[in-house]
């Protein structure tokens, strides 16, 4: 007579996950994706705000560094487009004052610049990720005034 020994019990054959297994690691990587997801991609609105108001800080340094060689801001018409290539009127410029050509702003707009300003001598602004003024979050504007 045989001896029944637990390690001579023989196991299915099929080694493998249930339908159930699967549903609840599913379920668990659902609810972790529904957590990070907006965390994840508010940190993208915030960047893009930081990337527009580092921008507009570069400017600001070349309008300063325009109105000290020139002796004014560049005029409405003139814009930002004065900083990389010098306008016909002025004959004391000494630039270019910005590396490359103006950048569009993070959501693909132009910058906004007028002389005189609103807030100050002039004002430059973007107006954030949905292209009206005002708003808040991504939607908020980035200006140089604050």
């Amino acid at each position: 007579m045989r001896k029944a020994s637990f390690l001579s019990a023989r196991r299915p054959s099929n080694l493998g996950f249930t339908l159930l297994e699967l549903l609840v690691v599913l379920v668990i990587i659902g609810l972790l994706a529904g957590y990070v997801a907006p965390q994840y991609f508010s940190q993208i609105g915030k960047s893009e705000s930081k990337v527009a108001q580092a921008q507009i800080e570069s400017f600001r340094k070349a309008l300063a560094q325009y109105r000290i060689d020139v002796g004014s801001f560049p005029t409405t018409e003139q814009g930002l487009q004065a900083l990389v290539v010098r306008p016909t009127t002025e004959k004391k410029w000494a630039g270019p004052y910005l590396e490359k050509t103006v950048p569009l702003d993070p959501w693909g707009k132009a910058y906004l610049y007028k002389l005189p300003g609103q807030h100050g001598e002039y004002d430059l602004y973007s107006l954030g990720k949905d292209g009206v003024a005002g708003g808040t979050g991504d939607a908020a504007d980035v200006v140089s005034w604050k």
